[in-house]
């Protein structure tokens, strides 16, 4: 019933909620039984949070980081999988929104959330955006599986050369080899 959810969405306004409204649609989503979907979880997670997570300019308010944390805190998976892929589209620094995923990915999102996030980000090549939120990966200080640690050792090495100036780099790579010694 994906497309009957998207027309409801469409119908009921959902990308332009209130954003003081969003906190209890999202309280209301999480008491829904059974669970959404996976794909239901997806299309809510674009209609209630990209546009205006793409569109901020400015910190956001407490009420969309509330009904953010309440969404992720059941639906993680399909709303990183929809902002990170995201931001992965945007041109530029996306101030705002790289500094909103990397709280999301320090305070909010479950161990395989994030390695979703960081498996993400290491299919295109690095910017100095990105730096910024696998520095918030490695952050949380999680056990990575060694087919991604592999693959982000494989990555820092390959597009060293593109970071050469990057104070970010460093500090990335200083990370890596202060918390993963033993692997590096």
């Amino acid at each position: 019933c994906h497309p009957q959810l998207e027309g409801l969405c469409s119908f009921l306004q959902l990308s332009t909620y209130p954003e003081h409204l969003l906190v209890r649609f999202c309280g209301w989503l999480l008491a829904l039984t059974p669970d959404l979907s996976y794909t239901g979880a997806v299309i809510l997670a674009e209609q209630l949070f990209l546009g205006r997570i793409l569109s901020l300019t400015q910190p956001p308010s407490r009420h969309l980081m509330a009904a953010l944390t309440s969404f992720c805190s059941k639906y993680s998976q399909p709303f990183c999988q929809v902002l990170v892929a995201a931001i992965l589209r945007e041109p530029g620094e996306g101030t705002e929104q790289t500094k909103l995923l990397c709280e999301l990915v320090e305070e909010c999102l479950e161990a395989d959330s994030v390695r979703l996030v960081l498996s993400q980000i290491l299919e295109v090549p690095l910017s100095e955006k990105l730096l910024l939120i696998v520095q918030a990966v490695l952050g949380r200080q999680e056990v990575l599986p060694a087919k991604l640690f592999d693959l982000l050792v494989l990555t820092l090495c390959q597009q060293a050369p593109a970071f050469a100036t990057s104070m970010n780099y460093a500090k990335l790579v200083m990370a890596m080899l202060t918390m993963y010694q033993s692997q590096v």
